[in-house]
């Protein structure tokens, strides 16, 4: 069992266009079950409110946070206890699934706060009611040996980005997805203040005008690399995405599932591969 929130990985590493492999440190992602109990009609009901992803650790003051910030409790003293329950302990062996019991003088509209969570969730997976709701809702049709782009471009990437950025070069507080072709053609560019939001603009986009081509395309997003941003990934059949920040372990692990090449942390002459390192060439 991890206690610090982090796991190691085995990764390729590339510097001036040749290729090592490196262990590496990763933040863990896990789904976290929120689930209230309270009491109404005379009888405790339990409830699921959401799964939100977060790296394992102090979950009590994650949810004791979001609790207070939602407006759903006013004092720490309105809960009696959180406790984990069911035997979900997902790969890194932490509990996954919590209940939060809360005094019977804490009326809560059960229907209002479920519609609130779903309507307020800032990405594809946040909000959702159950830990079964984030699986694959079907198999991808992901060709493993496509695209094949070479060694050389994935530094550019960033500058090709930002040059094409008109909302962040004007505001400075927005991110990016782009759709590049594998000579490092841009065919087109999505800006949005949320990142999961700026990757469905762009898949809505390609998809709406037909310019997906998903086996001689890629994707580079301008943040971090999430479950949730590699799940979009996954669900429209691309192959292979390029993050200018860190990716989680639980987007390395689905990478790993389904063969999708995950590319991270992309400086002046290096960057990480962290699955999928048969789409980049010439590996040295």
């Amino acid at each position: 069992m991890s206690t610090t929130g982090t796991v190691k990985f085995n990764i390729h590493r590339v510097k001036d266009s040749t290729v090592e492999v490196k262990s590496d440190t990763i933040a863990i992602e896990e789904p976290l079950e929120i689930v209230l109990k309270h009491y109404s009609d005379k009888a405790w009901i339990e409830e699921p409110l959401m799964v939100t992803m977060r790296t394992p650790g102090d979950d009590r003051s994650l949810i004791s946070g979001l609790l207070f910030s939602e407006g759903i409790i006013t004092s720490i003293g309105d809960i009696d206890n959180i406790t984990a329950f069911g035997s979900n302990t997902g790969k890194h062996s932490v509990n996954n699934s919590m209940i939060v019991t809360l005094n019977k003088d804490n009326q809560v509209n059960m229907s209002k706060l479920q519609r609130h969570f779903m309507v307020n969730s800032s990405c594809g997976v946040c909000g959702k009611g159950t830990l079964n709701a984030i699986e694959i809702a079907f198999e991808p049709n992901i060709n493993k040996s496509v695209p094949q782009v070479s060694v050389d471009l994935i530094p550019n990437l960033p500058k090709l980005l930002n040059t094409n950025q008109t909302q962040f070069a004007q505001t400075g507080g927005v991110h990016a997805s782009a759709l590049f072709g594998a000579d490092g053609e841009m065919f087109h560019l999505a800006e949005d203040v949320g990142r999961h939001n700026a990757l469905d603009k762009l898949i809505g986009h390609a998809k709406t005008n037909n310019i997906l081509n998903p086996f001689e395309q890629f994707v580079m997003c301008s943040g971090r690399i999430g479950f949730d941003i590699i799940q979009k990934i996954l669900m429209s059949g691309i192959g292979m995405v390029v993050g200018i920040g860190a990716p989680t372990s639980l987007a390395i692990d689905l990478a790993k599932k389904f063969d999708i090449t995950l590319i991270g942390f992309i400086k002046k002459y290096k960057y990480n591969i962290y699955n999928g390192e048969w789409r980049i060439k010439p590996l040295h």
